[in-house]
């Protein structure tokens, strides 16, 4: 996917030297051929390690290696060139040969210093395309920071185009577990404030979606009409009804997999913006109580989802919530939950070869294996270890070491689980393994599989073969990612990317009309919709840029979603800093523990929720801490976004400015003010105006 320039002069003077050395060879040499078999049988007798048998012909050989089994590996390719053309051959000219020889020895030297370096991918740059991926999916009013210039405010009535809730929320968990596992890495490629954007603008909608504690809207829209029609989402014509979940129409699925994904997004933001992790925690414990009192499938209660994305069941994302809640409280009672329902929900006695939207058992059985290798499993550690042992299969399976039981790779080296869409299902397996690789490195321990044990470097080696194929390490030479390297799909299986943009075709594309003038236009799309992982090759490593073969060209939120944690921990591993300048980034993320240069730390909680007429409401506690070491008098806040009443502070007679209370006046060193204040939606915005 390079230049490959040099590599194809290379590869013709070996082809050359390849071509001349047989023509040589058949017309100088009339050859025993039964004598070359004999000898060269011979020499594998020779290479023999361990017992030798009574029947050994090369006697000079004796015992060795009794303890392994195997001597050093050799290089096949220079073994064929130097042992059997220049020992073996006896030319009557050798002069013509010689030339001959070298030509293909220098070709086959140049071809493999080119292979080794043709594929250094920059996965700085693929992470930044992934993100904007995310900008390409958005709707809604569209924020000043936007980056992806051919999209415009869509969905303005409903916040959402096309939703399927279940799918969605598995993105959002696995894009939170990336900024969670690798916020060194991607705050180091400075892509931090991007991926919380990416996060908060589904996070926003789920706390949307969930106005009260057994309410969960679960869908927007209607998959069916929305099939029938070809058109922007800027030009939405199809019905935009809601769907929602309640204690009658039960959906323990897609409400667990949301109560994940606030969960784990509520680590993620917890160091940049405390008040609104606690916020998604308050949901999530809602939801995850919802999901779990009132159980049922989300399809049967959502029917119009069950044509376009069934659930096998619920009982991986009960128990997938319940982990992620563990992790971000450490709040025992949810381990305890995993443990004591590991039979009845199947964390402990599934072993799948899949971790995707649909089946999230080896992403559970991997999280709870990182309690057990932290040395957190105590009274747990029987049933933790039985997760380990299913978070191994998974992990041995794909690294074709699981004694046959393995998920099927192609020719060239990928992992294949559906025929629609498969790339989903490589991206999130690849992340797992190099999220295993970390957890199984910290512990400094290895993975056990039927065909030995497996150092944790193999599985991020691994993990990096399939990154490598998608961005164009394949048999077509092609990136599997949209707008990476000079050649990847540009007849991508996308609305919005195949009609131009908005902003230049002002006039409405209506249903039929985009059918007929965009999806058969055998043109590529006139938008490029950088960064979207499309469904990829079949079994057999063949693709079609075909914008009708969705199979193939469409991308998914689910497969791009564990790209930005795997691309950032490539980047870092290989040491090269990225060459890609990012552009417009996202205002950057900030801990939320000071206010500009104040000496003064506000520590955010959520201690109480109620509903009042299908609105939720939250008490907000806010401390105001003296971090300096002197005390701090005539302290004026102002506080922005505040709708409810606030208690705790006095109020100036300048609007939103207030100070410590008539009780409190000054603030010693190491000393802290409360005050709490009740209001609906985010959490107010503090900053200090003055002090002293």
């Amino acid at each position: 996917t390079l230049d490959m320039r040099k590599s194809n002069v290379v590869l013709l003077a070996l082809l050359v030297g390849i071509l001349q050395l047989e023509a040589t060879i058949a017309t100088v040499f009339n050859f025993n051929y039964g004598e070359a078999l004999d000898k060269s049988l011979l020499f594998f007798e020779a290479q023999r390690s361990g017992k030798l048998p009574p029947t050994q012909r090369v006697t000079w050989r004796a015992d060795s290696g009794l303890k392994d089994g195997f001597s050093q590996g050799v290089r096949l390719i220079y073994f064929f060139v130097f042992y059997f053309v220049r020992n073996k051959i006896k030319l009557k000219d050798m002069r013509k040969s010689n030339v001959v020889l070298l030509a293909l020895l220098v070709g086959i030297l140049q071809l493999e210093a080119t292979i080794a370096t043709v594929f250094n991918f920059n996965y700085g740059e693929a992470l930044d395309k992934s993100l904007l991926f995310f900008e390409a999916q958005r709707s809604g009013k569209l924020p000043p920071t936007q980056r992806v210039t051919w999209r415009a405010d869509s969905g303005l009535k409903d916040g959402f185009s096309q939703g399927f809730g279940l799918p969605m929320a598995f993105s959002v968990t696995m894009l939170a577990w990336g900024a969670i596992e690798y916020s060194k890495e991607i705050r180091e490629y400075n892509q931090m404030g991007n991926t919380l954007w990416a996060i908060r603008w589904g996070t926003d909608y789920f706390i949307k979606a969930h106005p009260q504690p057994n309410v969960l809207w679960g869908q927007v829209g209607d998959g069916a009409s929305d099939h029938y029609c070809w058109e922007r989402a800027e030009d939405m014509t199809t019905p935009r009804n809601g769907y929602k979940l309640d204690a009658n129409n039960p959906g323990s699925d897609l409400a667990g997999e949301t109560a994940a994904a606030l969960a784990a997004s509520a680590i993620a933001f917890k160091p940049y913006n405390s008040s609104y992790s606690n916020l998604l925690l308050v949901h999530a414990k809602q939801l995850f109580s919802f999901a779990d009192n009132f159980r049922g499938l989300y399809d049967d209660s959502i029917p119009s989802a069950k044509q376009f994305y069934t659930s096998s069941g619920y009982s991986d994302e009960l128990l997938w919530a319940a982990a992620w809640l563990y992790e971000a409280t450490n709040d025992v009672y949810y381990l305890k939950y995993a443990v004591d329902n590991a039979v009845y929900l199947g964390g402990t006695g599934w072993a799948v070869k899949e971790f995707s939207w649909d089946n999230k058992y080896a992403g559970v059985q991997i999280l709870l294996s990182k309690v057990l290798l932290e040395g957190k499993g105590g009274a747990f550690t029987n049933t933790l270890m039985q997760y380990q042992a299913k978070a191994d299969y998974f992990a041995c399976a794909c690294l074709q070491k699981n004694d046959g039981y393995n998920v099927y790779k192609t020719t060239g080296g990928l992992l294949y689980v559906r025929e629609w869409n498969n790339m989903q299902y490589v991206s999130s397996a690849a992340f797992l393994l190099a999220v295993h690789s970390e957890y199984l490195s910290a512990a400094n321990a290895k993975l056990t599989c039927p065909e030995g044990l497996i150092q944790p470097q193999e599985l991020l080696n691994f993990a990096k073969s399939q990154a490598d194929y998608i961005l164009g390490n394949n048999p077509k030479s092609i990136s599997y990612l949209v707008g990476y390297g000079p050649n990847y799909p540009t007849h991508v299986h996308h609305r919005g990317a195949s009609i131009t943009s908005i902003h230049i075709l002002h006039s409405v594309v209506e249903c039929v009309q985009g059918f007929e003038a965009w999806y058969y236009n055998p043109q590529g799309n006139p938008n490029v919709i950088y960064g979207a992982l499309v469904g990829g090759p079949t079994q057999n490593d063949d693709f079609s840029d075909d914008r009708s073969n969705y199979e193939e060209t469409e991308p998914a939120l689910s497969g791009n979603a564990p790209l930005i944690g795997l691309f950032a921990k490539l980047q870092s591993v290989q040491g090269i800093p990225g060459t890609y300048p990012p552009k417009a980034q996202a205002p950057a993320p900030t801990p939320d523990t000071k206010s500009s240069n104040a000496p003064v730390q506000f520590l955010h909680s959520i201690t109480s929720t109620w509903t009042i007429a299908q609105s939720a409401y939250y008490r907000h506690k806010v401390i105001i801490k003296n971090t300096s070491q002197k005390p701090i008098a005539d302290l004026k806040l102002l506080i922005e976004n505040l709708s409810g009443p606030l208690w705790g502070l006095s109020p100036t007679n300048v609007k939103n400015i207030y100070e410590l209370p008539l009780w409190q006046k000054v603030l010693n060193p190491g000393a802290e003010c409360i005050f709490v204040y009740i209001q609906g939606g985010p959490q107010a915005k503090l900053s200090v105006l003055s002090y002293h």
